[in-house]
């Protein structure tokens, strides 16, 4: 016979539901958004290492370097110290965020049910969902290219096909992150697992092909592209924004992960390990590789991809670019699908199965990308590059998140004091359908970093975005919830 409450129960400081009827038949509970049991949570350290080393080796990450020197006017050192600092201060909203995912084994939409309300939650959730649609396009993109080199080395007649060989890769690519994503997170879990020390061996491989062509003094002293004797502060400053910004979205997301971590200290210390340093080694190959790329293919290759499909041995150039399409499909699946999986499953959780929400997260990608794959097609002609997508609008878009995450850390921490009502999140009568202070907390830094925009004096405001947003989103939200009455409060963490 079904129990008719829920019931909660803790053990070794992790909380699992037991479902009642109560939340069973709510319009807010689905299978794939329950909380995970403590016995399904099942990721160690290492585990979390190699989701890290998984994410952070990829095409857009190789590239970093360089956008930093091009677009942010930095030298080859200051970049490289900019994406290291970024790495270690999104650390922190990393790991502050991933704690109610381990404690109550709940996905990022359900946690925003606290702060955003049960129905309100839906909001921060798709405007998280576009983004990581748009990086699924882009890295979609990135690992089709790379399938279509891979067949172009093995058969002769398939680099005739040229943008129509690109376009069939990206379908192909494209059907297969959704499948891995369909067979639920042990898939993850061992793709990333397996895919981990390969990734480490292809970065170490090109750096071996790439140094002796390669001056390191001359490429440390290559002057940065600013006006001459410009302070270097606000061009750092901003350049470190940008990089923050390129995981903003899993510091809001983290909990979809933190979920199957075994404890606290085991998603605290692999992402530790895993993502600050990799992120720092890679980018630095990048920078290395595109500075030898001249020597090595005759022009400047900023991506590794194309550098590869230079490379006059077709043995060569199809074992890397199986490890490509490898390390593309590790950070596509974990960075790009999880997320909008989850978030269009939490609009109608009784309709929108994993699925289902799978094929939408697909569907939508396609649809951001289905430009750049007519142009390859030669169906339509424009100036706009994929590399103007990826530099200007997907990390700016990445910076206005930071007031949800600064938000979703008070509401935690200080607010609910780290004592959530579980059965409560997956029901409409503990937590209000709309919290309003989390709108406003949200609004009002997104609305300055917008009107800065057109401000000279409040430019700096916009430049650190992603610094400016979660901290004010952050206090807003704090001295709203503390001038609401203690009894209120209360109610909501019960």
């Amino acid at each position: 016979m079904q129990q008719i409450r829920s019931q909660v129960t803790e053990r070794d400081g992790l909380f699992e539901l037991e479902a009642g009827s109560d939340v069973l038949d709510s319009p807010r509970y689905n299978h794939d958004m329950a909380p995970t049991k403590v016995r399904e949570r099942t990721w160690n350290k290492w585990h979390i290492t190699a989701l890290w080393v998984g994410m952070a080796i990829c095409v857009p990450t190789y590239t970093l370097g360089g956008v930093l020197t091009a677009y942010f006017g930095l030298s080859v050192g200051e970049a490289l110290l900019a994406i290291l600092f970024a790495n270690i201060i999104v650390l922190i909203p990393l790991t502050l965020n991933a704690f109610p995912g381990t404690k109550y084994g709940i996905p990022f939409p359900v946690l925003l049910r606290s702060s955003f309300g049960i129905l309100g939650s839906n909001v921060p959730c798709l405007i998280r969902a576009l983004v990581a649609c748009g990086w699924f396009g882009i890295q979609t993109m990135f690992g089709g290219l790379a399938i279509h080199l891979f067949l172009g080395s093995v058969f002769d007649g398939w680099k005739a096909l040229g943008g129509t060989g690109e376009v069939i890769g990206f379908m192909v690519f494209w059907a297969l992150n959704l499948w891995v994503v369909i067979r639920g997170a042990d898939s993850i879990k061992w793709l990333e697992t397996l895919s981990a020390p390969l990734l480490v061996l292809v970065g170490a491989g090109l750096l071996v092909w790439a140094m002796p062509n390669v001056s390191m003094t001359e490429l440390m002293a290559i002057p940065p592209k600013r006006p001459e004797g410009a302070s270097v502060v606000s061009y750092f400053a901003a350049g470190l924004t940008a990089m923050v910004g390129f995981w903003a979205t899993l510091s809001l997301n983290i909990p979809d992960f933190s979920r199957y971590a075994k404890s606290q200290k085991d998603q605290i210390i692999g992402q530790i390990i895993g993502l600050p340093l990799t992120m720092f080694l890679f980018a630095s190959l990048g920078v290395v590789m595109t500075a030898a790329s001249v020597k090595l293919v005759g022009v400047s290759v900023s991506d590794p991809v194309t550098l590869i499909g230079h490379i006059q041995s077709p043995v060569w150039v199809a074992v890397a670019m199986a490890l490509i399409i490898i390390a593309t499909l590790s950070t596509n699946t974990a960075a790009n699908i999880v997320s909008p999986t989850n978030d269009f499953q939490n609009v109608a959780p009784k309709l929108i199965n994993r699925t289902k929400a799978v094929i939408l997260t697909g569907l939508v990608g396609l649809a951001l990308m289905a430009h750049e794959l007519l142009k390859k097609l030669g169906l339509i002609v424009s100036d706009l590059s994929l590399e103007t997508v990826y530099s200007n609008w997907l990390l700016g878009y990445s910076s206005l998140l930071g007031p949800i995450a600064g938000i979703m850390v008070v509401d935690y921490f200080l607010i609910k004091k780290q004592q959530l009502d579980l059965a409560g999140l997956y029901r409409d009568d503990v937590y209000p359908a709309w919290n309003w202070f989390g709108f406003i907390a949200f609004g009002v830094p997104v609305a300055l970093t917008l009107l800065s925009l057109g401000s000279d004096a409040f430019s700096w405001f916009y430049s650190y975005g992603w610094f400016t947003g979660s901290a004010l989103g952050g206090l807003i939200y704090y001295g709203l919830c503390s001038m609401r009455p203690s009894a209120s409060i209360a109610k909501s963490a019960a």
